[in-house]
């Protein structure tokens, strides 16, 4: 995206993509707020997790009247997640639409370019919202870590001309954290999130009951204490991944034999703990062969 190269040229140091030596949180805070100041109106794609919320807040700080956050809600993405974003808006009197889209058809057996293939599909839409209302940009919360991993759906953004704000400050997920304690906002601990469809192994028929299974499973295991808990599906197997910290309370947690009956009842047939834990992108294709 060309604005990219030219934003990062007249803002940011030389190499400072990311870099917390030479561009600090709190200037890197300012560079998005002139940033902000400069998209007049738009759309925040808003998911509810840490550094979209972030976006928002500080949208809302600086541009206030000229914003609107878009939710998407679809069978793959958690309603607490939907939830949660609902109650951040409604909080903080800010402008915010559920936008109700059905599975898109081209993503219903999991493909390896599900991602780009995803994001071009909700931010059509999205884009399709700001022209109807008039809004002039949409953005979305991509963080400078994205560069960094496999995120075939920052190709689609690219391609559609999305803004993303904190990516063009520089700043990383860690930073978002910082800022957003700083801030004092509830949510900078928050684990991360991504949709169910990163549960299932790629080239999988998805079915909603699947979907269900695997919402069901992790809202257990939260309510049980496992924030940021993950369960990939492999068949009729439950892969538990919990955060560090975690595996040795849940193999020595007494509530274990309850954990596994109720996944069981809720349709899994085996329950697993994976032994290395939660990872970002476990399933993604470079990590199959870096294994192998």
């Amino acid at each position: 995206m060309e604005f990219l190269s030219k934003r990062f040229t007249i803002l940011l140091w030389p190499g400072s993509l990311g870099s917390e030596i030479d561009v600090m949180p709190n200037i890197k805070s300012q560079i998005l707020d002139d940033i902000l100041k400069e998209l007049d109106s738009f759309v925040i794609a808003f998911s509810g997790g840490v550094d979209s919320s972030f976006l928002l807040h500080r949208s809302n700080k600086v541009r206030k009247s000229a914003i609107i956050a878009v939710t998407i809600r679809t069978p793959y993405i958690p309603s607490q997640e939907i939830a949660e974003a609902a109650e951040f808006s409604k909080i903080h009197g800010i402008k915010h639409k559920i936008l109700d889209i059905s599975f898109p058809d081209e993503i219903k057996n999991n493909p390896v370019e599900r991602c780009y293939l995803c994001k071009k599909s909700l931010f059509t839409e999205l884009v399709a919202f700001a022209r109807e209302h008039n809004y002039k940009y949409v953005v979305d919360g991509s963080n400078a870590d994205d560069l960094d991993d496999f995120r075939p759906g920052m190709k689609a953004l690219n391609e559609m001309g999305i803004r993303s704000p904190l990516l063009e400050a520089g700043l990383t997920k860690k930073e978002i954290r910082l800022l957003s304690r700083n801030d004092g906002l509830e949510f900078w601990d928050k684990p991360a999130m991504a949709c169910l469809l990163t549960r299932i192994p790629y080239n999988t028929e998805i079915k909603e009951g699947m979907l269900r299974m695997i919402e069901k499973a992790e809202s257990i295991l939260f309510d049980k204490g496992y924030p940021g808990v993950r369960v990939r599906v492999h068949g009729e197997l439950a892969r538990i991944e919990c955060l560090p910290g975690y595996m040795e309370k849940i193999i020595r947690n007494p509530e274990k034999e309850d954990i596994i009956s109720q996944l069981k009842k809720i349709g899994f047939r085996y329950v697993s703990l994976d032994l290395e834990g939660y990872r970002t992108g476990s399933s993604n294709p470079q990590t199959e062969i870096n294994e192998h």
